[in-house]
């Protein structure tokens, strides 16, 4: 399957039926991202046990890209370490912004490398994966719960 063509499907697929969108009660961490220009809002919340993400939702309202790409980074860093879906950001943002940049053993994520094709939607698909970075570096900045146990 050609690239463009795994682009077409995938985002069209996870626009469709986007996975892990709705709400998540007792969110340990959660965010707010907002792309003025086109209007995407997306709020995400995560449980974390220890350092692992257990579970990611979404909700909000977005273009078929942005929608997408929130979809497909739930999947991605479900399971993962906060280190690990923080480096995934970084390969992310440098395969939307980089012409360089391979898509090599990322999977379905490798669609997301059409959207440099886009220039003008490089926001829309990189919103989520800001939101996530902010949501656990908030997360990690907040004082230690003290039990009185």
């Amino acid at each position: 399957m050609e690239l463009n063509d795994l682009y077409r499907d995938v985002i069209l697929d996870h626009n469709r039926r986007p996975r892990n969108f709705g709400p998540l009660e007792a969110a340990d961490a959660s965010a707010d991202g907002v792309n003025p220009l086109c209007g995407d809002r997306l709020t995400l919340r995560l449980k974390l046990a220890a350092d692992k993400i257990e579970e990611i939702r979404f909700e909000g309202q977005g273009c078929a890209i942005s929608t997408a790409s929130a979809s497909l980074m739930t999947e991605a860093v479900k399971g993962k370490t906060r280190g690990e879906a923080l480096g995934l950001f970084e390969r992310i943002h440098r395969l939307l912004t980089e012409e360089d940049a391979e898509p090599d053993g990322l999977g379905k994520l490798a669609a997301l490398s059409g959207v440099r094709a886009y220039p003008a939607r490089v926001k829309c698909a990189s919103l989520c994966w800001h939101t996530l970075a902010s949501a656990l570096k908030s997360h990690d900045a907040q004082p230690p719960q003290v039990s009185t146990e």
